[in-house]
């Protein structure tokens, strides 16, 4: 499979996390002290490069850059260092949508031809702007197309043209149905901002908040203005760092465009608190929490929004929040309006773990313990291979994997078995993944990885076998069975359709906790198997065999375990490389 890196740019991505050691945090530091350890720890590892801004009751207790802004001229980060949002931009074009609804120009639940009359009918008759505003609208999602990377994204577009590449595709759902993230629904908001006020969505930005706000350093981002303090995107490379890719800030749009400090989303969250660009009544529809999202957030307008954990405690607090990223950049905004906390994160190397950041730096403020960066494995792995060559990445992999200093990634180990196949050391790349299947035995993507680098060193027996064993685990994999085409393997076993009686499907029927309070529900409609986990939307299950089901939207499998008495007793979640077992609780 490909490279996980996050070249679709502006969801943040949802990845399982491992649990790290908690620190040994004395009560004595201050919590400026504690943020400090924490976030100079993640850069001394290579973990964020950036600017940092935290503030509690409303008022700034930290702000601070880390790492360079620009590498080349050592130019360090700072408060003031702008930094591309990402899809931090979509609460932006939310706002403005909602004030045009509240000047009696958007009726949110009209179908969006009646304000883009060329849209195509047969969809945009049954889309809304709700639907878009929510990602429940079915629009295919233009970044995850493919060779999008290859094929858009450094071409410049007017919004008009850019909506022709995706508006007659077929719709992935019914709209309203489920939730399924989308650039394509809040590109389409940008251009329906542009035609009901008579200009462009740049301009409606500056005149509907960053000039009331005072927020003078942020904009709509063009690769041609000379911008004073802006940070240059970089992306990792093993232990270095590479220029991040070119993007034409044409195709982002409403959906990922801006650029803006963490002082100037400082007074955005202040202002949020106030009526000073929305009546309260509208503010409230802007929170509102519409439909579940990922992990245990549901989706409001632009925002996610739910319980977030506090540190490594296993407290929870209701938090206000959306992440971004775009080549180079990686953001993070999280507000909590309990206590009027606020925490912004803007890293300009691209992949950062924000979310592990900003978790810790909750844990801090609320006084719980947290959990310490800690250094990468496969980081440190690359570094050797690159000095030393591969038996002695190997050899140190082998010494460093279980040690409580490292942390070892599945995708991060995927991701350097791909940079040296880049750079044509494909004998070397492939033995990576060859560690990452020992690893990660019930990993889809371990198996295509390293099938793909065995079909380049011409192995192709032996690369037939890891891409059906990758397809085994992961049916939907797609992309996994067009190689096994190109290598004349026959696959007509892998594509029939597997029945399983009604009889059996019913068995499985139940609730299933797979973590205290994070509970599988499975149900049946007519002959189609669905799993619904708490907080996150409702999926169709498919079968591989009797007992074992796979999922189309992500690659995770279910299997359904039985007792002696041939009586289902528990469900066993794979997904990421790692395994969840849940106990039926009730049928």
């Amino acid at each position: 499979m490909k490279s996980n890196s996050n070249y679709p740019f502006f969801k943040n991505g949802i990845l399982l996390l491992f649990i790290l050691i908690f620190s040994n945090i004395s009560m004595a530091q201050t919590k400026v002290e504690q943020i400090e350890k924490l976030i100079n720890t993640y850069e001394e590892y290579g973990k964020f490069n950036g600017s940092v801004l935290v503030s509690e009751q409303g008022k700034v207790i930290y702000k601070k850059g880390f790492g360079m802004a620009n590498m080349e001229w050592d130019l360090p980060n700072q408060p003031n260092t702008k930094h591309r949002l990402g899809s931090i931009t979509k609460q932006f074009t939310a706002m403005l949508i909602l004030q045009l609804v509240a000047e009696g120009k958007i009726d949110l639940q009209e179908p969006i031809t009646k304000y883009l009359p060329d849209y195509p009918k047969a969809t945009g008759d049954i889309i809304t702007t709700h639907h878009l505003l929510t990602h429940t609208s079915g629009i295919p999602n233009y970044t995850s197309f493919p060779n999008f990377m290859k094929d858009k994204s450094r071409n410049p577009y007017t919004p008009e043209e850019f909506v022709k590449t995706f508006d007659e595709k077929e719709l992935d759902f019914t709209p309203g149905e489920q939730f399924s993230y989308s650039n394509s629904g809040y590109f389409l908001l940008g251009v329906i901002i542009e035609k009901l006020s008579g200009k462009t969505y740049e301009q409606m930005l500056q005149d509907k908040i960053f000039s009331p706000l005072n927020m003078d350093d942020s904009g709509y981002d063009h690769h041609s203005d000379i911008l004073k303090n802006r940070a240059t995107g970089y992306e990792k490379q093993g232990g270095d760092y590479v220029n991040s890719r070119y993007l034409d800030m044409s195709i982002p749009y409403a959906a990922g465009s801006l650029y803006s400090t963490v002082e100037d989303l400082y007074k955005w969250d202040q202002a949020l608190y106030t009526t000073t660009l929305l009546s309260k009544e509208y503010m409230t529809l802007y929170f509102k929490p519409y439909i579940p999202a990922f992990g245990n957030a549901h989706y409001a307008y632009g925002w996610g929004v739910g319980y977030s954990k506090i540190g490594a405690s296993t407290d929870s607090i209701y938090t206000i929040e959306h992440g971004g990223g775009i080549n180079g950049f990686n953001t993070n905004i999280s507000r909590t309006t309990s206590n009027k906390s606020l925490i912004v994160l803007l890293n300009n190397t691209g992949g950062a773990p924000l979310n592990d950041i900003t978790k810790a730096i909750r844990g801090i403020i609320h006084g719980k313990e947290y959990d310490m960066p800690k250094k990468s494995v496969a980081d440190a792995v690359l570094t050797v291979i690159q000095e030393e060559g591969i038996d002695a990445g190997i050899s140190h992999y082998n010494t460093i994997k279980d040690s409580e200093d490292y942390s070892l990634s599945e995708r991060e180990m995927n991701t350097i078995g791909y940079q040296l196949m880049g750079e044509d050391k494909v004998e070397e790349a492939s033995k990576v993944f060859q560690i990452i299947i020992e690893e990660f035995p019930k990993s889809s993507n371990a198996y295509d990885s390293f099938g793909e680098s065995l079909m380049k060193l011409g192995k192709n027996d032996l690369a037939i076998k890891n891409y059906r064993k990758s397809v085994e685990l992961n049916p939907n994999n797609q992309s996994g069975i067009e190689f096994l085409k190109e290598l004349g393997d026959d696959v007509s076993d892998l594509e029939k359709d597997i029945k399983v009686s009604d009889a059996i499907l019913e068995t499985y029927l139940g609730k299933y906790e797979l973590q205290p309070g994070f509970i599988l529900t499975v149900t049946k409609e007519g002959n189609q198997l669905k799993a619904q986990a708490t907080g996150q939307p409702i999926f169709d299950v498919f079968p591989k065999s009797e007992n074992e089901f796979y999922l189309k939207v992500v690659d995770a499998q279910l299997v359904f375990n039985k007792n002696d008495a041939d009586e289902v007793v528990s469900v066993t979640l794979f997904q990421g490389g790692g395994e969840m077992i849940g106990k039926l609780l009730e049928k």
